[in-house]
């Protein structure tokens, strides 16, 4: 005797009575920046951003900041309650840091106490200019680029 097993087609009928439960899609607080801008100052004045196609992965330049920078529009750095920066745009931060410091510290320099003062104040100035950082910022940047 052939025994008959179950096709496939009265599986799926079983599946296709069972009802689908669909979850409401929770709402999480958005994370924004806040900026601090001349162009709001200045009646006229929009900004634009053209959204062009990434290509392969290369170095990082962070050309959204440069593009901030040269509108000189700076987000704000927040602190919590013990004074250690926090947020969206600390973390940005953080990145411009490490893409400044790999591009302007020579490889060949070993201890962070051997570089010139100057570089090190250029990469405070490039910070400076691309973000609001309150007071100690300066050490905190350099230590962080060190």
């Amino acid at each position: 005797m052939v025994s008959q097993a179950p096709s496939k087609d009265s599986s799926l009928n079983k599946n296709e009575c069972k009802e689908l439960k669909v979850s409401k899609p929770q709402t999480k607080p958005s994370k924004r920046m806040k900026f601090v801008s001349s162009a709001e100052t200045e009646p006229g004045s929009t900004t634009t951003f053209s959204k062009e196609p990434k290509s392969s992965r290369g170095i990082n330049t962070m050309p959204r900041v440069v593009k901030r920078k040269l509108q000189k529009i700076k987000p704000i750095i927040e602190y919590n309650r013990r004074g250690k920066p926090y947020g969206p745009a600390h973390t940005e931060m953080q990145s411009y840091i490490g893409v400044l410091a790999r591009s302007r510290v020579p490889i060949v320099d070993k201890k962070w106490t051997k570089i010139p003062k100057d570089i090190k104040e250029q990469i405070w100035e490039a910070i400076d200019m691309a973000y609001v950082v309150g007071q100690g910022g300066k050490k905190m940047v350099l230590s962080s680029a060190s």
